[in-house]
């Protein structure tokens, strides 16, 4: 009686959620101080650890994200999706539309429907605004210092990271009461399965992704993993999800496999940025070997190991692998940039060329291709059409950093100091050095010649800066910089 009445409770929350797709708005918190909460939060996030925003991790990523939010609703937010360089196995849902998944988490994964599953669990929480009516606001806890709590949950509240942010905190007091309740947990994994199906994907992943969060909950109970922390129980979780597979039973339509091309591709690209280069090689070489791996398996496996050799230098290896992964997939065009890539590193600058421009052709929109392109006329000297390009990407991502640095030392080649510190200044700024940012932008403030958006730009970055020196990941940042001038100096009078 008890578990059909469970089923019928579970059946009338489907039917609430594939008729109605948003929850009840939190009038406590506005959305414009959601959005100043999340700028700031984003910042301290850059403070701690480099973000993995490479074109085409982050375009896949966010394309992957658009495609929840095409069938969720009730957006007030631009929502953009992040990867942190970080090995923790935590995924967190700030204010204002921004998602974060540390690659920790994706190194557990198996599938694109299990990231799509837990991505939309973190959309249900802020399409629901859990986060929002959570947020107390008053006098002694300011917008700053909430996203400076916000950043040390999101980051791992038990790491060195999120400690330093939480410690000295006006709100570190406040980051107990950010921690999603069971009901919050329950209203954005029932969203979550609505719009999997929504969008044909197999339910099933989310199951899987529970079960992988049980199992490291029970073989890490002296260190929780602080996505278990912000979101309590798996087991009751999983309970859940599993009531809600068996309402639908064989109604539950079997989507049509994903191809798993492009996330296996992205895992094996960030994995390559933060694995053990030795415990990495040997786990892709035991893939290839293993005789009851599937061919997808190892031909993905053969891609890892190319990326793995060329953070080697060994572009000769590297080359004959990815020549081996084209001839699986001779219409993955990206491919041919990760090429390109090899052969650029490698000093051949037109096979580099003639292989991006081929991958561009066949995907105009793939601003990885657009990224490498202008990398390749920097080197040939090509400075228009380096240019055209380096602003073709800042303006589809204009958060990404290396480009604002590519852009520095275009504008430096061509005699611009000005707009050069400018760029440089960003550059800085989104990788967390606040202490260099500051000091270009101050540059760019005595540059009276300059146009009026790039002073006006100047001075707001300057504006943020005064906001973020106060918090103590601002603090941390300036003081491993003064360590490292410190340390260098001392090499120079060795020398």
């Amino acid at each position: 009686m008890k578990k059909n009445m469970q089923k019928m409770l579970a059946l009338l929350l489907v039917l609430v959620v594939v008729n109605f797709s948003c929850a009840r708005p939190v009038l406590a918190f506005t959305v414009g101080e959601e959005r100043e909460v999340g700028e700031i939060l984003l910042y301290q996030i850059r403070l701690a650890f480099p973000l993995i925003d490479d074109p085409d991790i982050s375009q896949y990523i966010n394309e992957l994200g658009a495609e929840v939010l095409k069938v969720s609703s009730a957006h007030f937010f631009d929502y953009r999706f992040f990867v942190i360089k970080n090995k923790e196995f935590n995924a967190f849902a700030a204010p204002s539309g921004l998602i974060f998944f540390h690659s920790g988490l994706i190194e557990t994964m198996n599938s694109e429907d299990e990231l799509v599953s837990v991505m939309a669990h973190e959309v249900g929480h802020v399409v629901s605004r859990h986060i929002a009516s959570r947020m107390e606001k008053g006098s002694k806890v300011g917008l700053g210092a909430m996203a400076v709590a916000l950043a040390g949950l999101a980051l791992g509240g038990g790491g060195v990271a999120g400690q330093a942010l939480l410690a000295g905190s006006m709100a570190a007091s406040q980051a107990l009461n950010l921690h999603f309740s069971r009901q919050d947990e329950e209203e954005a994994d029932l969203l979550s399965y609505g719009w999997m199906k929504k969008m044909e994907r197999d339910p099933v992943a989310m199951e899987k992704m529970l079960k992988s969060m049980r199992r490291i909950t029970r073989y890490r109970m002296d260190q929780v993993p602080q996505y278990l922390l912000t979101h309590p129980d798996p087991e009751a979780r999983l309970g859940y999800v599993q009531s809600l597979m068996a309402v639908d039973g064989s109604a539950l339509k079997k989507p049509s496999p994903i191809d798993d091309f492009s996330f296996v591709r992205a895992k094996y690209r960030i994995l390559s940025q933060i694995e053990d280069e030795g415990q990495f090689r040997n786990f892709l070489a035991t893939k290839i070997a293993d005789p009851n791996a599937s061919a997808f398996d190892k031909t993905m496996a053969r891609y890892g190991l190319s990326q793995v050799e060329r953070e080697a230098n060994n572009y000769d290896r590297s080359h004959d692998l990815l020549r081996e992964v084209i001839a699986a997939y001779p219409d993955r065009s990206i491919l041919l940039v990760d090429l390109g890539r090899v052969e650029l590193a490698a000093g051949h600058q037109d096979k580099a060329l003639a292989l991006t421009l081929q991958a561009s052709s066949q995907n105009p929109q793939d601003l990885w291709a657009v990224f490498q392109l202008a990398k390749i006329y920097l080197e040939l000297g090509r400075m228009k059409e380096a240019e055209i390009n380096l602003f073709t990407v800042a303006r589809e991502m204009p958060e990404y950093s290396q480009v604002y640095f590519e852009l520095g030392k275009l504008r430096a080649t061509q005699g611009n100091q000005g707009e050069s510190s400018f760029y440089l200044g960003k550059y800085y700024l989104y990788e967390g050095r606040i202490e260099l940012a500051q000091e270009n932008f101050e540059k760019v403030i005595k540059e009276r010649a300059l146009p009026r958006d790039i002073f006006e730009d100047a001075e707001k970055m300057l504006d943020t800066i005064e906001r973020l020196e106060d918090g103590p990941g601002s603090k941390q940042k300036q003081e491993e910089e003064k360590k490292k001038k410190e340390e260098e100096q001392r090499r120079d009078r060795r020398r």
